[in-house]
């Protein structure tokens, strides 16, 4: 199977280009192409497939020529990822499947996205509008407990503002979120510390992989909940800064997020399927 290695703020990637749409991708080989020591590594795998050949996305095939088909490093599905459809694009566009002087849709089980490519090389991605949960959420670590803003965007998240993000502790295992019922398919959580004005840093637990260097919708969520906490007036621009590194989110007025950040190919390689797990 050929597939490429990608990063965003390293937050990895594998990607598999199947462009007839032939490919059947089951969870056991996604966890073990994502496995750090017997398979290729990463932190969730993308599959590039036409939109009109993935049924599950077959009514986004007017808007949109191409499916990110994203799954967590164990084998889950989730509805999209921020970085990960950078780095999408970015495949699409030094492979030659699109045009990188145009803007590009990219369908998700979250909806069409739209992307941009950026003259600094950045990739600039539309996320979407957040749509935040009704009451507080309670996150709970061996470190501590904080009431925190439950939000999807479109994946589901938690947010939690905190003094520093070292605060969570090691986050060997996934945060306690209450009341369960707020996030019946697992939730994405994230500790954010304000450094500045419209600047904050922030630590993720990912659900189905674990604490990750970066997370795109994290970052826009964050964006989201620390522009809220700092009350009328705030800025509409703000900077996150993961582990991996920085990105740029713009809380646009019409309750769009863009998220802006680099998108990295490194590698392209056979992979032995038969070998892997070995």
């Amino acid at each position: 199977m050929r597939v490429v290695k990608g990063h965003g703020t390293r937050n990895d990637f594998v990607l598999v280009p199947d462009r007839d749409g032939s490919l059947e991708i089951a969870p056991e080989l996604v966890v073990a192409l994502c496995d750090r020591r017997a398979g290729v590594g990463a932190d969730g795998l993308v599959r590039v497939v036409p939109t009109d050949l993935a049924p599950e996305v077959a009514d986004q095939a007017g808007e949109a020529e191409w499916f990110m088909d994203y799954r967590n490093a164990d084998g889950s599905v989730a509805e999209m990822c921020g970085n990960g459809v950078r780095v999408f694009a970015r495949f699409l566009a030094q492979h030659g499947w699109v045009d990188p002087s145009r803007p590009l849709s990219v369908a998700t089980r979250g909806g069409v996205r739209s992307v941009r490519f950026e003259p600094d090389g950045r990739v600039t991605v539309s996320m979407g509008s957040a749509e935040l949960l009704p009451d507080p959420v309670q996150v709970s670590t061996p470190t501590g407990s904080w009431s925190g803003t439950g939000l999807h965007l479109p994946n589901p998240h938690a947010v939690v503002l905190v003094d520093d993000p070292q605060d969570a502790g090691e986050l060997a295992q996934p945060p306690v979120v209450t009341p369960a019922e707020s996030f019946p398919h697992g939730v994405n959580v994230e500790f954010v510390a304000v450094r500045g004005p419209a600047h904050v840093a922030m630590r993720v637990h990912e659900r189905g992989v674990g604490e990750t260097a970066s997370c795109g919708t994290g970052v826009a969520a964050a964006a989201v909940v620390a522009a809220r906490a700092a009350g009328p007036g705030a800025p509409d621009r703000w900077t996150v800064d993961v582990p991996g590194g920085r990105l740029s989110v713009l809380l646009r007025a019409d309750g769009e997020v863009e998220l802006t950040g680099p998108a990295v190919l490194v590698a392209e390689l056979d992979v032995d399927v038969v070998a892997l797990g070995r």
